[in-house]
This record gives C-alpha cells, sequence and structure tokens, in this order.
C-alpha cells in the first residue's frame, strides 16, 4: 500500500511508524510550518527517506502538484490543522481518510476531547471519515468508543486511550479502503454538535459553579490549556486535581466560595460550590508546574473567579 501521511507531531509520528512497520510505502508527508520545536513527525519522516513537504497552506497548486508527485493509494489524514481541498482529497487513487477524536457527529472542532469532559460524558471515542469542505461533517468509516472515567484528564483520555487506538484504526481502515472493504455513513445531523476551540475564556474556573461542573472543567483542560483562577492579580493555573463533596452545612460553614482551606502534603484545597477541590500541581502564568505545596500559598487566601 502507498501512502501519503497528512499530519504533525506526536499523533503523526506514530502513524508514520505503524504504516512503516507494516512495509508499506510512505511515498510522502505533509506536516504543518513549525511554530517553535521541531515536529516529531517531519524529523522521523526525513530520517526514514520519506518526501516531506512543509507548505504554509495544502490548498494551493504547490501542495496538488505534491500530492500527484507521491503517486499514493490513499492520503491519511492524523492530526490535521491545515485546511485540505477536496481536490487534494481526491488525488490519491482511493481517496483520503481522517481522524477525529470523538463519536461524531458529537464533538466536531478541535476540542473536542476537552468538551466531552467538561461536559461530563461518561463515554467517547474516535471517529475515521472521508473529509468534506465541511468541518468533521464527511461520511464515517469507523467508530471505536472508550470509557471516560471519572479521574481521567484530557491527558489521560487521549495519551492512554485515544492515541494508542486512533493510530491502529487509521491503519486498519487504509488497508480496507484500498481492498475495497469499507463502507461510509452519513452522518446523522440531528444529532450533531459543533464547539469552539477552548481558550481562555472556556478555561476560567468561576468557583459559584457546582463542584462537579469545575472538576470537569480542570479536568478537561489537563494538561492544556490549563483551567485557571486568580490569585492577587496573578493568574494561577490548577493540575492533577480530585474532589470531595461536602456532606454537612457543617464542614462549609464560615467559608466562602473559593478560599484557599489549606495547603498541605494533598495539595491545595479549594472551597467550591459543594465541596472542595483540592489540586495537586500548580503553576502561575509564566511561570512553571510545581507541586503545590511548594507553591508557597496562605491558608485563606481568595481565589477569583
Amino acid at each position: 500500500m502507498r501512502v501519503a501521511l497528512i499530519g504533525q507531531q506526536a499523533f503523526g509520528k506514530a502513524t508514520l511508524d505503524a504504516f512503516l512497520a507494516r512495509g508499506d510505502t510512505v511515498a510522502a508527508v505533509f506536516c504543518a510550518p513549525e511554530q517553535g520545536r521541531p515536529d516529531p513527525l517531519r524529523l522521523a519522516a526525513e530520517q526514514a527517506g520519506v518526501a516531506t513537504h512543509q507548505l504554509p497552506k495544502l490548498t494551493g497548486p504547490d501542495a496538488l502538484e505534491a500530492i500527484r508527485a507521491a503517486g499514493a493509494d490513499i492520503g491519511v489524514m492524523a492530526f490535521v490543522t491545515q485546511f485540505v481541498s477536496q481536490e487534494f482529497c481526491a488525488v490519491p487513487r482511493f481517496g483520503t481518510i481522517q481522524f477525529h477524536p470523538s463519536l461524531l457527529p458529537l464533538h466536531r472542532g478541535a476540542s473536542s476531547l476537552s468538551w466531552s469532559i467538561i461536559l461530563g460524558r461518561t463515554e467517547t471515542g474516535f471517529s475515521i471519515f472521508r473529509p468534506t469542505d465541511g468541518l468533521d461533517e464527511g461520511p464515517v468509516l469507523l467508530t471505536r468508543a472508550v470509557p471516560i472515567e471519572p479521574e481521567d484528564t484530557l491527558g489521560t483520555l487521549y495519551f492512554g486511550k485515544i492515541f494508542p487506538l486512533g493510530v491502529a484504526g487509521l491503519v486498519e481502515m487504509a488497508e480496507l479502503v484500498v481492498a475495497g472493504k469499507a463502507g461510509a455513513v452519513a452522518q446523522y445531523e440531528p444529532r450533531a454538535q459543533y464547539e469552539g476551540i477552548v481558550g481562555e475564556a472556556e478555561s476560567r474556573i468561576n468557583w459559584a459553579s457546582h463542584l462537579d461542573i469545575t472538576y470537569n472543567l480542570i479536568r478537561g483542560c489537563d494538561p492544556n490549556p490549563g483551567a485557571w483562577t486568580t490569585l492577587d492579580g496573578r493568574r494561577l493555573f490548577l493540575f492533577d486535581c480530585h474532589k470531595r463533596a461536602a456532606r454537612t452545612f457543617a464542614e462549609v460553614k464560615g467559608r466562602r466560595i473559593g478560599q484557599v482551606v489549606a495547603v498541605g502534603g494533598e495539595g491545595l484545597m479549594v472551597h467550591a460550590q459543594g465541596g472542595f477541590i483540592t489540586a495537586r500541581r500548580l503553576r502561575f502564568e509564566g511561570g512553571k508546574k510545581s507541586p503545590a505545596q511548594e507553591a508557597g500559598l496562605m491558608a485563606d487566601a481568595i481565589l477569583g473567579g
């Protein structure tokens, strides 16, 4: 099987490695221009001697020329952040398939796993579909579900569950598509749901929200972008949290919402609506993550939000 791989970062590299390990030919790799650290996919592709393209966009004539030159049987989109045109997708002999980390049509968009956790879902998964000009709207070839455990964060859910299954699913579906054994099913539009990227506004903690809402927000933003609050005008990000419900009025009597109850071996404990959130790791804006007990915070401080 001759593959054109479009992707980036660790997921793209793992997908490249999986195809090469099978003995498939990866004829070309397309990855986004780097902004900062070197892209692991680019490095691995160059080391393997694969023709590698870092184009500012994949909608121009240079991208079409490169994908045509690859002579690929199938295009595989693994963690793609650039817009890819239908003309580009149609060049490989059997078209192109794409990975998305949600059970489509739920959670279309770039922050799909974050929203799954933030909304308190107990299940998510991934989909492999035929890309169209609509964002994550094409017909679906495969879905696989995984549970969201109460302690899962964005990091554990993605790297521990979705990542390895998604790589294997892309390889499986590429083989089936080229063999003519894959059927695509249109997404059920009445159930479709699109959300935007979880950014600064979405990740801000409101301590007056219920304990469960706050806990899910923190988990859904851990490790990226990080759910945040303020202390003395400084932005403070919370990670590696757990929650405990308040069972009696006596537990919260005299305490204010957002109040730091304790800082110790367990971490930073904050009074939230309906209970307590304990963060084991913290990061002030511009700083590095550190254990909560090393952050130098005083009990009885009031966190903003």
